[in-house]
């Protein structure tokens, strides 16, 4: 349950630097909300000490909940555009009310995409700093000067972390921390008007459930696994990397990722 100390830390910076800005708090109530989820999924695996903690439905269930107050916030406080811009275009979509379907699925897939990333020591807390890094420049650069605080202290929140959780890992972050990193991730993208930049900023995420999804339709419908094992982090595990390496190279990863969405903004937005 390291994931804890990221929320503190997270919690405390947004509460100093301009805790009335409702934006930050919003995004703040979607990471602690999904951290009060894997905190709770993390405390019945320790109290009864065993690998499973809250089903797959019980869980689901919390981020339906989280996204929908999420989705009410948006619409009755901040009045928020249903419109979705088109990366690598100037073009924008007005999706009605479909736009907040859209926002389920987006809060709930990258919440758990991040929390399959978390597998390795560094991995997800890594990634996660350099993700939120290309959030502040983003939010900056579209004039959400003051929301950019949230970005900035997400990224030394997880970079402080990383102090204690790089390899050889001495604290995990849990559910606790990994579904609050994906919550605070989408939060980031949805209130920057930047939603499907975060399939690129996010890639290494995408990759990571993709993965799983295609292992598990693999083997059930024809009785084959694509990959050694899933995560793909895994598969590189199992195929002679260390873990050292395969977390550099997911690390580098995500920075170009984090790279080509601050220029796909900065050139189209």
């Amino acid at each position: 349950m390291g994931g804890i100390l990221i929320l503190t830390a997270l919690t405390v910076s947004c509460l100093i630097f301009d805790p009335m800005d409702l934006r930050k708090g919003l995004a703040l109530f979607l990471a602690l909300g999904h951290g009060v989820i894997g905190f709770l999924d993390d405390s019945i695996k320790a109290i009864k000490h065993r690998n499973l903690g809250l089903t797959a439905k019980q869980k689901l269930a919390g981020q339906f909940v989280m996204a929908a107050i999420f989705c009410y916030i948006l619409d009755a406080f901040l009045h928020f555009p249903t419109t979705l811009w088109i990366p690598f275009t100037s073009i924008t979509v007005d999706l009605g009310m479909f736009y907040y379907l859209f926002v389920f699925v987006m809060i709930v897939g990258t919440s758990n995409a991040v929390n399959l990333t978390d597998g390795l020591d560094g991995l997800a807390a890594g990634s996660c700093a350099i993700t939120s890094v290309a959030y502040v420049v983003i939010a900056v650069a579209l004039g959400y000067t003051h929301f950019a605080i949230f970005g900035t202290a997400l990224t030394g929140a997880c970079l402080g972390f990383l102090f204690y959780n790089q390899h050889p890992a001495k604290m995990f972050m849990g559910d606790t921390g990994s579904l609050a990193l994906g919550g605070a991730l989408a939060a980031m993208a949805i209130l920057t008007k930047t939603e499907l930049l975060l399939i690129l900023a996010g890639g290494l995420y995408v990759i990571e459930a993709l993965s799983v999804i295609i292992q598990v339709i693999s083997f059930k419908t024809r009785g084959v696994r694509v990959f050694k094992m899933s995560p793909i982090h895994h598969h590189f595990e199992l195929s002679g990397w260390s873990e050292v390496k395969v977390v550099t190279v997911f690390w580098s990863f995500s920075a170009l990722m984090a790279i080509l969405s601050i220029i796909v903004v900065l050139v189209c937005k």
